[in-house]
């Protein structure tokens, strides 16, 4: 396989799971680079799945590591302390750039935003969530339920509106 188009087809869509779990562009930038560079070195692809859900299981488990990174939990207690430059503009651009819905889900729990990721964004069934994350179906349902209990909190009623048509 050849890694310069690994890297153009599935790129975007792993960065874009990766922010989803890190909250942070640079971080996932970092994550998907050490998701295909430990794929070209190793080379333990087998071939019994397919390669975007082998390369987005890498991405999730690399992102799970950064997560539980003493570098991660202390940068995360210092930002606390950090005095906002300009928070309102920043956050008025932020807002803009990833959308109300989006920034709700980011603000969900991990264990949320993944089933969401995989149910709304990766088009998977509750069956097909349940062992890709090794986990009861019940347990997939439960956090379905919880997490658009939670989204609807967050939301306006008429952009809730849109995302249960959806």
């Amino acid at each position: 396989m050849d890694i310069e188009q690994l890297i153009h087809t599935y790129g975007d869509y792993l960065y874009r799971i990766a922010f989803i779990y890190t909250k942070d562009e640079q971080v996932a930038e970092e994550v998907v680079q050490d998701v295909f560079l430990k794929f070209h070195q190793t080379q333990q692809y087998d071939g019994r799945a397919a390669v975007k859900t082998y390369l987005t299981k890498m991405t999730i488990n690399r992102s799970y590591d950064y997560l539980r990174s003493w570098k991660t939990k202390t940068t995360q207690f210092f930002e606390q302390f950090k005095k906002p430059e300009n928070a309102a503009e920043s956050e008025a651009l932020k807002q803009e750039e990833r959308g109300e819905i989006t920034g709700a889900v980011l603000t969900l729990p991990i264990k949320y935003r993944e089933v969401l990721l995989l149910y709304y964004y990766e088009d998977m069934q509750v069956a097909e969530i349940a062992e890709f994350l090794d986990m009861p179906q019940s347990t997939i349902k439960s956090r379905l339920q919880r997490a658009r209990a939670k989204l609807k909190e967050k939301l306006p009623q008429d952009e809730w509106e849109v995302l249960k048509d959806a």
